[in-house]
């Protein structure tokens, strides 16, 4: 049998521990020399499937005008309230992130992004599902604002597979014990 897909969450995040301000912005992350695009290209190349909370969603369609940039990718978005027509590149889904999630890994394919926001990863990681983290710490405080971890009583143990240099940035890259 072929190993399960595994759930990795690529992001970035201030020095602080802030993936955006409290109204949403990322201008400070715009901000720093990345060295080319981070290593986000070779990411890519090993997902096939996007999830993404509806927040997240809107900001993302927002930033790209209206375009989404995932056609290419299964895409999911976490959503309490589901349009009623289905926009065509995503599907919005109301279930247990445990039951989705298990269900998705049992598919073959390539390993699934949980794109963001912070209380869908905080769901995934709840439940103990993120296999892996990529963490592109940026040179930046931003003082307050959505925190990539939110409080939580679980304790789940990490362990460092990579560190890179990207520009400015400080790239971790983890995965579960």
């Amino acid at each position: 049998m072929a190993d399960k897909r595994r759930i990795v969450c690529y992001i970035a995040e201030s020095l602080d521990g802030y993936i955006a301000t409290e109204d949403d912005s990322l201008d400070w992350l715009f901000k720093v020399d990345g060295d080319g695009d981070a290593g986000y290209s070779e990411f890519m190349e090993t997902i096939d499937t996007v999830v993404m909370g509806r927040r997240t969603y809107d900001w993302v369609m927002e930033m790209e005008k209206g375009e989404y940039p995932y056609k290419d990718l299964k895409s999911y978005v976490f959503s309490r309230t589901i349009p009623a027509s289905e926009a065509g590149d995503v599907e919005f889904i109301d279930m247990a992130i445990p039951a989705f999630a298990e269900k998705l890994k049992d598919v073959p394919g390539k390993n699934i992004w949980v794109v963001g926001g912070s209380t869908l990863l905080a769901g995934f990681l709840e439940a103990g599902l993120i296999d892996e983290f990529i963490i592109s710490i940026a040179p930046v405080t931003i003082g307050t604002g959505i925190p990539l971890f939110q409080k939580s009583v679980l304790t789940t143990e990490y362990k460092l597979k990579d560190v890179k240099r990207c520009g400015e940035f400080a790239q971790l890259h983890y995965e579960l014990k």
